[in-house]
C-alpha cells in the first residue's frame, strides 16, 4: 500500500472544515508535491454544488489556488471531501468524477462521533487506499 505524507495542521484544517460546512459536504484542494508524495497544506473552497451527497469546486476559485500554489513552488496535488453521514470511502459519484488519476482523493467522515480521514487514489474504476503518514 502507498503512503501519504499530510502534516496534523492540514487534516485538522480538513476536519474543521467539514464541521462548519456541516450538514453540507465540505471541498478544498491539497497543495504539496506529487514528484514527493507530500501534501502540505489544505486549502478550503466553496461547495458550489451546496449539497450533502456531492461537492463541486468552484472553477475559479480553483484556478486561483493552483495560480497562487504555482507561485510558491506547490501545486495541486488532490482534493479533499466530507462524507456527512457515511463511511470514508469513494462513492461511485466520486469514482466517476475523479479528475486525475495523480491525484490524491482525501475523504473526511463525520459519521461517528470524531472525525476520520482516509486517502485513496482513483484511476478508472480502481480505488487504491493509501496510508497517511502524519507529520
Amino acid at each position: 500500500m502507498s503512503e501519504v505524507v499530510i502534516p496534523g495542521a492540514a487534516v485538522r484544517a480538513m476536519y474543521a472544515h467539514a464541521y462548519i460546512c456541516y450538514p453540507m459536504e465540505m471541498c478544498g484542494l491539497l497543495l504539496g508535491s506529487s514528484a514527493e508524495g507530500r501534501i502540505d497544506r489544505f486549502v478550503p473552497m466553496r461547495n458550489v454544488a451546496e449539497s450533502a451527497k456531492l461537492y463541486t469546486l468552484d472553477p475559479k476559485e480553483h484556478l486561483k489556488v493552483e495560480l497562487a500554489a504555482e507561485a510558491e513552488g506547490l501545486e495541486v496535488v488532490g482534493v479533499a471531501h466530507s462524507h456527512t453521514h457515511s463511511e470514508a470511502y469513494p462513492s461511485p459519484t466520486d469514482v466517476a468524477q475523479a479528475p486525475d488519476p495523480g491525484w490524491h482523493y482525501v475523504i473526511v467522515t463525520l459519521k461517528d462521533p470524531a472525525p476520520a480521514a482516509r486517502s485513496f487514489r482513483i484511476l478508472g474504476e480502481q480505488i487504491s487506499e493509501e496510508i497517511i503518514r502524519p507529520t
